[in-house]
């Protein structure tokens, strides 16, 4: 979520590094083979500079770890800017993989420096994100799964990329392949509950009777807790969340010691399927907080 200017005043400063042609190799060329190193040339003298150089610095601390600031004072060493076609203060050179992949010369706002950082610094999954919510919209597990596995591959150490992937693959019914990756997904990684739950909830529900048999059951024996169960399980794999979440309601009202409170904790498991920020998550959250109190 990106700040309004005037917000800007109170963020955090992007640390940087002063550059010359003593270090310029070292500090410019050889830094932006890792990340992108955006190079500001100014100078104390020329007020519209100081601007922009506040500017950077509050804008490019959103991006620490993402790129590197690189700042060129021209009243103190003035080799470097003819090198690199600087004509006039405020200018920027954004260096990546050893070449100019931006250049800004004379004012930039905020807006404008964004979309070039974002163009810069997005990881391909974030870059890939508006396709890949559109193919699970749509159902289409095969494509989102392609998409992520290409993402992983551009960043092998993103956990999370690995996490969305074991959660699609389960929804794709590639189970196997589901528990490789999961097997491969550190323990304590944010998240890799979800897709845990969704697939052991899917192994479940291997045993069970079909979802219009478990309905049917449980609307000639409402009593039948067991059928209940089965019932919210198998709606879990299905999807319906909601009626899910209801059959579990209903468990736990009646009957709060069945199977050791397994209505309340199926519940947390189906929550922890919708993941954080779901909606439906949030207002059932508060029915089962109700529920219990």
């Amino acid at each position: 979520m990106h700040l309004e200017p005037t917000a800007i005043k109170r963020r955090n400063r992007m640390q940087s590094v002063n550059v010359s042609m003593e270090n310029f190799q070292t500090d410019v060329v050889d830094a932006s083979q890792n990340l992108p190193v955006v190079l500001l040339f100014w100078a104390e003298q020329v007020p519209q500079s100081v601007q922009v150089k506040n500017l950077v610095e509050q804008v490019l601390a959103d991006y620490q770890g993402k790129a590197v600031l690189a700042l060129s004072d021209v009243a103190q060493d003035q080799t470097l800017a003819p090198r690199l076609q600087v004509q006039g203060l405020p200018s920027i050179r954004i260096i990546h993989k050893g070449a100019v992949a931006e250049q800004v010369d004379g004012p930039i706002d905020e807006t404008q420096l964004r979309t070039i950082m974002d163009g810069l610094t997005q990881s391909s999954v974030e870059a890939m994100q508006g396709d890949l919510d559109q193919l699970m919209a749509s159902g289409d597990f095969a494509g989102a799964a392609a998409i992520l596995q290409q993402s992983i591959q551009d960043e092998p150490n993103n956990q999370s990329l690995r996490v969305e992937l074991a959660d699609v693959l389960v929804r794709k019914a590639d189970l196997d392949d589901a528990r490789t990756v999961l097997a491969s997904i550190p323990e304590d990684t944010d998240g890799r509950s979800r897709p845990q739950n969704r697939l052991e909830f899917v192994e479940e529900a291997a045993g069970m009777d079909s979802l219009d048999s478990l309905q049917a059951m449980v609307e000639s024996d409402p009593t039948d807790l067991d059928a209940r169960y089965a019932l919210a399980v198998v709606q879990v794999v299905a999807e319906e969340y909601e009626h899910s979440l209801l059959t579990c309601l209903d468990i736990l009202r009646d009957d709060r010691e069945f199977r050791d409170d397994i209505g309340r904790l199926t519940m947390i498991r189906i929550l922890d399927v919708l993941g954080q920020g779901n909606e439906l998550a949030t207002k059932y959250r508060r029915k089962l907080f109700n529920a219990l109190h």
